[in-house]
């Protein structure tokens, strides 16, 4: 069996659109043979995240998920031009080369496209400190994309339009790709 994908998702919205992108990704993954887990950052105890505890059990178990991963996705709103508060507390928490030797996927969404290159400037600066190379194409998507859907069982679902979809399902083919190959070097 593979090592998993670990998702890490700087939501602190439980009905987020992002979980939208996040839901289809996961699929496309488990279509192709690799299992995925998911870090929900604000599940975390927040006074470990806010404390910097390193040494918290739940902070120890989910730096080991990113350590076995064999590759990470690094998924964010867009709050001021930079992903989220709660997802940068938890990197903070990651060992100083925590994304050494990983593929890294991130998939942004924010309320509007002035912010697309919120990624490349506020997000791969700090991942590649912390030794990330190797970036699968991301996908930045908007509010308007993406539409939420409340279900008669009070279940959110989500609707993505066909451009989201197509963009997510080529990250995730290159992502597949990437790790197909460095399996075969192995």
């Amino acid at each position: 069996m593979s090592k998993p994908i670990i998702i890490i998702s700087g939501s602190p919205n439980a009905a987020s659109r992002l979980n939208g992108m996040i839901d289809l990704v996961r699929r496309e993954l488990e279509q192709s043979g690799y299992p995925s887990k998911t870090i929900t950052v604000v599940t975390l105890p927040a006074d470990d995240l806010i404390q910097s505890r390193f040494g918290s059990p739940a902070i120890v178990e989910a730096n080991k998920l990113v350590e076995e991963a064999a590759a990470v996705i690094i998924a964010s709103p867009v709050y001021k031009a930079s992903y989220t508060g709660v997802l940068k507390t938890y990197l903070d928490l990651l060992p100083q080369k925590g994304f050494e030797g990983k593929l890294v996927l991130p998939l942004f969404i924010g309320g509007t496209l002035a912010h697309m290159l919120s990624i490349d400037y506020s997000l791969k600066p700090v991942l590649s400190s912390m030794g990330a190379r190797h970036f699968i194409r991301g996908v930045y998507a908007t509010d308007n994309q993406i539409n939420r859907i409340q279900s008669d069982a009070n279940e959110t679902a989500f609707d993505l339009n066909e451009e989201v979809t197509e963009r997510l399902q080529a990250s995730v083919q290159e992502l597949v790709a990437e790790l197909q190959l460095r399996s075969s070097v192995q």
